[in-house]
């Protein structure tokens, strides 16, 4: 949910979060042209697909839609898709004659990927709305295509981070760690303890889950902005500076689930909670699948230092929504649309769900609890903000990534051919 600009040159989350201007109508871009399919309106419920498939956010998202379809007018309805099959699925959705009207999905390059292609409907004038016109100057960026059209509207953010069960680590009487060094001797006291001291959920249709190891060890030794650049087809995959990154990997995988890459995500948390494992290195929707009377027990820290020269940044992705640009209910997506971003709508998913997330609407109120608070101030604090691999690169780039770092780890003294084979994959897709 990092709400970064698109260019090469991002805001942190701090200048996110006090970037807010009351934008007016004039901040619309002059000149913006919506197609006139995106004009066109017809009956009908707007149809939201989304990925939000965990049973505490499926139950909140309906809250929502529920919320917007009282009020009269419009009328919305839910049809949620397992994230996985959604992933994989939503290029044929916005290509299809016959789309869904509205997605679940991330800002940033990801989206302006499918900007680039026509596949968006053009949000300029509903980012002229009172609600998203506030939104700071950064999340408006984040949401801007190359060609200068808004083409999402954020809602929510959260951020990455070891997390861990409060009572078990008491418990094994250890603490959290700051610099690498203490991150390797925790594994080590833990290990000694006969608990496997690292989760890590990549398999079973979430092999993702793995791109947080490479994104936060690549911008802990090598910085954000090489991170970006690696991304965007700057550097390449079989760098020096891209080996630095498993070599630091090497020291921490003899302590990681050996079972990594067979579990989900979700069952990985399961293992966390019943304290078979004693950390994980998640976003805080891995929380939708904690029972809400074990959330107190929940903490984290963040991902330990490696390189004191190097700015401590961070993974806060930014979740939301984009239409198709092939909707014939663009006057009734868009009506939704400003609903969704209003505070009222923020705060009625939050309740609904973990609470784990942080909103997007100035004046909505995050769950308040300590852990929420901790992640924000984390957020806040962050030298620079990341998202994730694949809202930072494409959702055609991210496959590569699952490939590569799930060979890694199943045959790490083959790492030399696996970023050979990472960077040829890689051109292919950056040359499309």
């Amino acid at each position: 949910m990092s709400p970064l600009s698109t260019g090469s040159s991002r805001p942190s989350r701090r200048r996110l979060l006090t970037g807010v201007g009351a934008l007016g109508a004039g901040a619309a871009l002059s000149g913006c042209v919506t197609s006139v399919r995106s004009n066109v309106s017809s009956g009908g419920d707007v149809t939201l697909q989304s990925n939000l498939s965990a049973p505490q956010a499926k139950s909140a998202l309906q809250k929502v839609v529920d919320g917007f379809n009282q009020r009269g007018g419009a009328s919305a309805s839910l049809n949620t898709v397992a994230s996985e099959t959604f992933r994989t699925q939503l290029p044929t959705y916005l290509t299809s004659a016959n789309p869904p009207d509205l997605y679940t999905w991330y800002p940033g390059s990801v989206a302006d990927a499918y900007a680039r292609r026509d596949l968006l409907l053009n949000l300029d004038d509903v980012w002229q709305s009172p609600d998203v016109s506030r939104y700071s100057k950064a999340l408006k960026s984040l949401c801007t295509s190359r060609a200068g059209h808004k083409v999402f509207v954020p809602t929510s953010y959260y951020w990455w981070g070891f997390f861990y069960r409060k009572s078990n680590f008491r418990k094994w009487g250890v603490d959290e760690p700051r610099t690498w060094d203490d991150f390797l001797a925790l594994c080590e006291t833990l290990q000694r303890k006969k608990v496997t001291p690292i989760g890590l959920g990549a398999g079973s249709g979430t092999a993702w889950v793995a791109s947080s190891w490479f994104d936060y060890l690549n911008i802990r030794i090598n910085g954000a902005q090489y991170h970006r650049d690696l991304l965007a087809g700057r550097h390449r995959f079989d760098d020096t500076e891209v080996r630095r990154v498993f070599d630091r990997w090497d020291e921490a995988r003899p302590f990681i689930d050996k079972r990594g890459t067979a579990l989900a995500f979700q069952d990985a948390t399961t293992e966390l909670l019943q304290g078979r494992t004693g950390m994980m290195l998640i976003g805080t929707f891995f929380a939708d699948s904690v029972p809400k009377d074990q959330l107190d027990d929940i903490d984290f820290f963040r991902f330990p230092e490696i390189d004191p020269k190097v700015p401590m940044a961070e993974e806060a992705p930014t979740d939301g929504y984009f239409a198709s640009a092939r909707t014939p209910r663009g006057r009734q997506t868009k009506e939704f649309l400003r609903y969704l971003a209003t505070a009222e709508a923020q705060e009625t998913y939050l309740k609904g769900s973990s609470g784990t997330a942080l909103p997007t609407h100035p004046d909505a109120k995050d769950s308040g609890t300590a852990l929420v608070k901790k992640g924000r101030a984390l957020v806040e604090s962050a030298a620079e903000v990341t998202q994730f691999f694949n809202r930072d690169s494409s959702d055609e780039l991210s496959p590569t990534a699952d490939t590569a770092l799930i060979r890694y780890l199943s045959e790490p003294d083959r790492i030399a051919s696996t970023l050979t084979t990472w960077q040829r994959d890689a051109e292919k897709i950056w040359g499309k």
